[in-house]
């Protein structure tokens, strides 16, 4: 059986100031040797509504004539069996208190990125996390969240994190399907309802998990899974 796995991370509305209310990380992840056929698999779903291949599956794209399009690419997530989806969802940044914890936002971050990635990694497997490129800031990232991750899985040697790395969304197919996931726990709870076609794609997604999308999961729900995450009363 194949333990190394590929993570596949991304995230919306993370910065502190940005005046958007939710936060939300979140990750695709499957077998490393189920990565190329998975990625065909999406590509072929491309060639079938006449979409380029390197078309990125954002759900910022998400429009009425796309819409058969990425209803079946949610339909595509669901049945695969090797593709799983966590996100954490921090509803409201404008209740953060920072300084009560003594803690910068950026802190904060990577906190939440460790909260996000505790429950999809386990010590008897090996992992490839993967971030999406977004600023020039991405090599101190890499180096912050490996430095948490090592700290909080006592992985000095690597032996569970392989390798975490910055790419390019359009060059790889599963970080498109995650900020498309992602997008989409966004927009339900953010309480958006502006685009017909994307709160068509939430109902779907809502009946294909059997979830609201605005509350926590069960732990043990690998598929598909949503922690809304809440601070602290200070007292």
């Amino acid at each position: 059986m194949d333990k190394t796995f590929a993570i596949y991370c991304d995230e919306s509305c993370h910065l502190e100031n940005d005046k958007q209310k939710a936060m939300v990380l979140g990750a695709v992840w499957c077998s490393l040797q189920k990565t190329k056929e998975i990625s065909f698999q999406l590509r072929s779903i491309k060639t079938k509504y006449g979409i380029k291949k390197n078309f990125e599956i954002k759900w910022t794209k998400v429009s009425p004539a796309k819409i058969g399009f990425y209803m079946e690419v949610l339909n595509y997530f669901f049945k695969n069996a090797n593709l799983h989806f966590r996100a954490l969802v921090v509803p409201d940044k404008s209740q953060l208190k920072h300084s009560s914890f003594n803690q910068t936002h950026d802190d904060f971050y990577y906190k939440m990125y460790y909260e996000m990635l505790k429950t999809i990694i386990h010590e008897d497997s090996k992992y490839r996390i993967y971030l999406d490129y977004k600023d020039t800031r991405g090599g101190k990232k890499i180096k912050i969240l490996r430095d948490v991750l090592q700290n909080k899985f006592s992985d000095y040697s690597n032996k569970i994190i392989e390798r975490i790395q910055v790419v390019r969304s359009h060059e790889v197919e599963l970080i498109p399907l995650s900020d498309f996931l992602i997008g989409a726990i966004a927009y339900a709870n953010r309480g958006l309802s502006e685009s017909k076609a994307k709160l068509a794609l939430i109902d779907r997604m809502k009946k294909l998990s059997g979830q609201k999308l605005t509350t926590t999961s069960n732990l043990s729900e690998s598929k598909f899974n949503i922690f809304i995450w809440h601070p602290q009363e200070v007292s």
